[in-house]
């Protein structure tokens, strides 16, 4: 009887055995055939090759992200120098004459810095001033009641 039993559980470890490597060996060839893959259009039959080739890809692409990066920020910077700012109003400066003709535009940065223009219209003549505008105010002439509303408008915009 103890021969029976000791046969038993021979043939038992045989049989997990026999279960455990066909468990192992279908792993085995599922990761073989996904190397196979990695490597395919390679041509290369070395895991470490393949592996090789992707790293130093990763790094390529890791330091055109950098370019990347490093560009957009001095477009970004560039950018904020551009008008992006405006607003326009329309007044008449003149009782005696008809109509709104004259107007007051500002262009303003992102730091609302930029320019205001004036037109004034008559029946004599239209002119034009400029001034400059530095942090939404003029450091170098004083400002209409039409050129500071056309300022502040457009300094509020996002």
């Amino acid at each position: 009887m103890d021969e029976l039993k000791i046969n038993q559980y021979i043939i038992f470890a045989l049989i997990g055995l026999t279960i455990w490597v066909l468990i192992l060996s279908y792993f085995l060839f599922k990761a073989i055939s996904h190397y196979r893959r990695l490597g395919k259009s390679e041509n290369i039959k070395d895991l470490g090759k393949i592996l090789e080739r992707i790293v130093s890809r990763v790094d390529l692409q890791a330091q055109e992200i950098t370019e990347i990066k490093k560009g957009l920020v001095s477009h970004k910077d560039l950018a904020l120098g551009h008008f992006s700012k405006h607003a326009l109003i329309r007044f008449n400066p003149f009782e005696e004459s008809g109509g709104d003709q004259s107007f007051t535009i500002a262009l303003l940065d992102s730091k609302n810095n930029g320019i205001v223009l004036s037109s004034l219209h008559s029946r004599s003549g239209t002119r034009i001033y400029a001034k400059e505008v530095v942090g939404a105010g003029a450091p170098h002439h004083k400002l209409s009641k039409e050129e500071k509303e056309a300022v502040d408008k457009a300094a509020r915009q996002v």
